[in-house]
């Protein structure tokens, strides 16, 4: 296994600066501050340097508050996201578990001033709670809503511009950690884990000012394994899902996962080696060998649920994703309900395409939640 340097790791945030996955609404001149109080990728060192510009943005939110509650509100969005950045890509140090503290704690400040404002939802949840963010776009009469998250790294407060644009099509939204991540109570391990999204549903079906009984959910990178789970387990509650991004068996056999958390993940980051730390942290495992050993518990073949009837269960990927293998989109059409796809071929992980936003996979993913949720209605 070999670890990106920092050097490579510098050039490539230099060039997602402002464009791409996490940096895409940073300041190019915070991120060459950054990057010039640091010259290593010690863990404590990341989120204290990332910190110290977040906290200058959040110093500079508390003092406008009292007279301009917008620009207030804008400093705290950047507060956030360099706080988002310092925690990357999971809270694995001390510094870094303050930087995410930050980031939900500035999330939630910037989140009252957004056009369709965050309400944070706490379910109780088997002792516990089910934590979420619910937004309902202004305007709008109980509209059918989406819920959606992230992956190993990119938790509820990182699903804004997919909460943005699901609320541009007048649909409301409720983002969630999916297990493992976040304020989620389970580990990615944990035997029906799902049944933490399942709490959500029952939620949202409580609502007066959503229409809980038009619900889809979308899942991200790893998360939308647990889209494409729920779209069997929750097939009669849901009017689709999206696994955007991720796989439902392959992806969790020793023989694909092995070389993709140690030699390839040439889209991650930091490299082969942070995107094991990321998947590593959802098992809270501490070691290759025991991702590897835990892994193969999630397929849905060996959980008996790859031939089940489904919900309408739509895939979106690129052709070479070398986290989560295409292959798992063919074995998914294969078995059980007939199923949808757009596989991008000149794409990675996501569909995306080195330097370039990945507008069009949005798009795709959005209008088919859009079509889902209001066709027959």
């Amino acid at each position: 296994m070999r670890d990106l340097t920092y050097a490579e790791v510098k050039q490539e945030i230099l060039r997602r600066a402002g464009k791409v996955n996490p940096f895409e609404r940073v300041k190019r001149e915070d991120v060459e501050e950054v990057l010039g109080g640091l010259n290593n990728l010690d863990a404590d060192a990341w989120g204290r340097e990332w910190g110290r510009v977040a906290a200058r943005y959040e110093a500079r939110a508390e003092e406008e508050e009292k007279r301009d509650g917008h620009a207030a509100g804008e400093n705290y969005s950047l507060a956030y996201e360099y706080f988002r950045i310092g925690r990357y890509p999971v809270p694995s140090s001390s510094e870094k578990i303050k930087c995410y503290e930050g980031a939900v704690r500035n999330y939630l400040k910037a989140g009252r001033t957004f056009d369709a404002p965050v309400e944070r939802v706490e379910i109780p949840f088997e002792g516990k709670n089910v934590v979420g963010y619910l937004q309902v776009p202004r305007g709008t009469n109980r509209p059918p809503v989406v819920m959606h998250w992230g992956g190993v790294d990119g938790w509820k407060e990182d699903s804004r511009g997919q909460s943005e644009a699901l609320h541009r099509l007048g649909l409301a939204t409720f983002t969630i950690d999916m297990p493992g991540t976040g304020e989620n109570p389970l580990l990615g391990q944990e035997p029906n884990a799902e049944r933490t999204f399942s709490a959500a549903i029952d939620h949202l079906a409580t609502r007066h000012d959503i229409d809980g009984g038009r619900v889809a959910v979308m899942g991200r990178s790893f998360g939308g394994y647990w889209a494409a789970k729920l779209a069997y387990v929750a097939a009669k509650r849901l009017r689709g899902a999206v696994n955007w991004g991720a796989g439902l068996h392959y992806t969790f056999q020793p023989e694909w996962l092995r070389p993709a958390l140690t030699e390839t993940a040439s889209q991650y980051l930091m490299g082969p080696a942070s995107l094991l730390d990321s998947r590593s942290y959802i098992f809270r495992a501490k070691s290759l060998e025991e991702v590897l050993e835990i892994a193969p518990r999630l397929s849905l073949v060996t959980q008996g649920l790859i031939d089940q009837p489904s919900a309408p269960l739509l895939f979106v990927n690129g052709k070479h994703d070398d986290q989560h293998p295409v292959a798992d989109i063919y074995l998914a059409m294969e078995h059980g309900s007939p199923k949808e796809a757009r596989i991008f071929a000149d794409g990675g992980h996501m569909g995306r395409v080195p330097g370039q936003k990945n507008d069009e996979a949005l798009k795709v993913a959005t209008n088919w939640l859009k079509r889902r949720l209001t066709e027959n209605s």
